[in-house]
């Protein structure tokens, strides 16, 4: 299987995808990119430096299809990754909104049809701190601040949606890594109670002092609130509480010093998609019904965000620091079907979602959760095969140590393959105009359902396909991995057929089964 998986991945970077459907393929052959702020607030990133918070703008680039005549287009935000600390001082190769791999994800979307913004978002914790307590209040701290750059970004282009061409009730959010961790926490954390009443452990984020690491708001001795790390929306202003006496605190950073600005507060920061490129979720506790729609990309073996539920840590010289422990992709998806909320995907049809069809033994039922195999297998630390980056950069062998045969010809091969995944899936979820297309409008049928037999498959001959005799099949058509009708065969009428290789060359393939009840769609693989 996996050899046929990544001869199949390999083959994707070489063909033009599915059919020329917007949001399905590139329709583009350039795009326009527009470097802007989306807002700004300050950071504690120069804190020991400077002994307060800094105003900095909150960056991105946009992208969008050269040439495009339509005014009214969905939009992904996207998070890159980065530990949240700056580059290169984070010791990674990327942190950027220039990153290699985010530019290349955002150029190959719009090309599609979207328009996609790169957004930077507020760097600072300690994660070498000494102790755990300190780095676990460090991280959920600079979690909250993403999650509330992320909604700003979001009201952003609300605001400006004229200016952009994009339609506010279609926009989803991308995190890749360290983005990841906060598209999750904006997707699912609705509530700042949620994150002091975790389950995964309990209580996870609540200090020895009984206090929870971010607090909102505390109360004023003389009646009233005093904002502090201010609310999960990001729409109130947060500032450096006294002492508890009332008097105030030198700091660093001193009362009264700005820890949240708000921008752009008269819209709200709904979005209806988020996908996850190698996240994870803070407590698994924080999804529930009112959560968005998720899709999961992620290296089962990633040591930087376990795939089900494990204690994040923080690699140092001659060993790890234990931080928090957090729920991976696999754990996200299990929740997700057990609230349902993964009913519409269920029906995707296979001729569109060819990547979906070649890993659905590895899924294990959840249908958005893409289990990413590194090539080789046996490398255990590369958990993100869709990285790259230039070797002089100043990071290059700290890359290697998680990415060992990096290249942007490996890289690429992942990144096709993920926005293949995510495409037909981003349709329904976006519901956008191809979602009709995606869908498959007949009932989709089990092999139980017509006791389907296939032999041999993979072939390098002819393939014979059995039904039960009460379940005949009416037509037959085979496609290859673009869309393209290879052969159809009308009035079949029977529950023996042997289709005849002849001509049809080496390759991945799938089988459309009419019956009278419903559909089937199998994949072939001719050798």
């Amino acid at each position: 299987m996996r050899r046929f998986l990544l001869l199949f991945l390999v083959l994707i970077v070489s063909i033009p995808l599915i059919n020329a459907q917007r949001y399905l393929t590139s329709q583009f052959d350039e795009v326009n990119v527009v470097s802007t702020a989306y807002g700004r607030n300050f950071t504690v990133i120069a804190v020991p430096q400077l002994g307060r918070t800094l105003s900095l703008p909150l960056a991105t680039d946009i992208y969008s299809p050269k040439g495009d005549t339509e005014t009214n287009r969905p939009l992904i935000i996207y998070f890159p990754t980065g530990n949240f600390l700056p580059f290169p001082q984070n010791t990674s190769p990327s942190g950027t909104i220039k990153d290699s791999t985010a530019v290349d994800f955002a150029t190959k979307l719009a090309k599609m049809g979207y328009v996609v913004a790169i957004a930077d978002y507020r760097k600072g914790w300690n994660p070498v701190a000494t102790t755990q307590e300190s780095r676990v209040s460090g991280l959920i701290n600079a979690a909250y601040r993403g999650v509330q750059d992320a909604r700003t970004a979001i009201r952003f282009f609300k605001e400006k949606a004229a200016d952009f061409g994009v339609d506010t009730t279609r926009i989803a959010i991308w995190g890749q890594g360290t983005g990841g961790y906060i598209t999750l926490a904006t997707a699912t954390l609705d509530s700042y109670n949620k994150i002091f009443t975790t389950t995964n452990p309990a209580f996870k984020f609540i200090g020895s002092n009984q206090l929870p690491y971010v607090i909102e708001r505390a109360p004023l001795p003389g009646g009233g609130f005093y904002y502090i790390n201010a609310d999960i929306e990001g729409k109130i202003v947060g500032r450096v509480p006294p002492n508890a006496d009332g008097t105030p605190n030198p700091g660093p950073p001193p009362t009264g010093d700005t820890l949240n600005f708000p921008n752009w507060i008269n819209h709200s920061s709904d979005f209806k998609l988020a996908i996850n490129v190698g996240g994870a979720l803070g407590d698994i506790s924080w999804l529930d019904a009112n959560s968005a729609d998720i899709i999961s990309i992620q290296a089962p073996y990633d040591p930087f965000a376990p795939y089900k539920d494990a204690v994040l840590f923080v690699p140092i010289p001659g060993g790890q620091l234990p931080v928090v422990q957090v729920q991976g992709s696999y754990l996200v998806q299990e929740k997700l079907k057990s609230l349902g909320k993964d009913a519409a995907y269920q029906n995707i049809n296979p001729v569109y979602d060819p990547i979906g069809t070649a890993i659905k033994d590895r899924q294990e039922g959840f249908v958005n959760l893409f289990p990413v195999i590194g090539t080789p297998a046996n490398i255990p630390n590369d958990s993100s095969p869709w990285d790259f980056w230039s070797p002089d950069n100043p990071n290059h062998a700290n890359g290697l140590n998680g990415n060992p045969d990096m290249s942007p010809e490996k890289a690429r091969r992942y990144i096709d393959s993920i926005i293949t995944f995510v495409a037909p899936r981003a349709c329904i979820g976006l519901d956008l105009p191809c979602k009709s297309l995606v869908t498959s409008s007949t009932k989709d049928l089990t092999d139980a359902n017509v006791n389907l037999k296939m032999s041999p498959n993979p072939s390098s001959v002819d393939i014979n396909i059995s039904v039960s005799d009460e379940t005949p099949i009416k037509t037959i058509t085979l496609f290859d991995v673009i869309g393209r009708t290879v052969r159809t065969f009308n009035n079949v009428n029977t529950s023996a057929y042997t289709l005849r290789r002849e001509s049809i060359q080496d390759g991945m393939y799938f089988v459309k089964l009419d019956f009278d009840k419903g559909t089937l769609t199998k994949k072939v693989i001719f050798e």
